[in-house]
């Protein structure tokens, strides 16, 4: 009888495991389909992956922004401002939390981003990093960080402190 509910016990764990595992693997496939989306402009495709309760923050403390806004500050920026984007040794780590104020299924992306703008900007390579909040087979929550400063500094914004004039 012990024998039996060890192997049942052991059999659970091995099944919950192999779910997880799944899952992770689903919704790291998830955010590379988005990043695709990003890079080729296809804003249909993208709007399928995120929740329509989607909130995304970053890369600055009080940046915030839904669904709506996000899929239109994309399409702005891609046709005023950005020739391309293209997401280079990008990496993508999905985990599963199980408890907390942060519960739930999360993938983790670190990208090298070469941005080209349009005219005669230039292009800069930034490191970025974004996590993603997925439930139900969508992007609900993304947090993104990188350096704006950099950004600027290397399309030739000079930076003055005001104590030095």
């Amino acid at each position: 009888m012990k024998s039996l509910i060890i192997v049942l016990l052991t059999s659970v764990f091995l099944i919950g495991c192999n779910i997880s595992q799944k899952n992770t693997e689903k919704n790291a496939l998830l955010i590379e389909e988005y990043v695709k989306a990003v890079e080729t402009e296809n804003y249909s495709l993208m709007s399928s992956l995120l929740d329509d309760n989607y909130i995304g923050l970053g890369p600055s403390i009080n940046d915030s922004i839904g669904k709506v806004e996000a899929l239109a500050n994309w399409k702005a920026n891609m046709e005023e401002l950005y020739d391309k984007i293209e997401y280079q040794k990008s990496r993508n780590v999905a985990i599963t939390i199980t408890s907390g104020d942060n519960q739930g299924e999360w993938v983790s992306t670190w990208a090298q981003l070469e941005i080209t703008y349009k005219g005669d900007v230039g292009s800069v390579t930034i490191w970025a990093n974004t996590i993603y909040q997925i439930k139900n087979n969508k992007i609900v929550k993304s947090s993104t960080f990188y350096n704006e400063a950099d950004v600027l500094k290397q399309l030739g914004y000079v930076f003055i402190n005001p104590n030095d004039l």
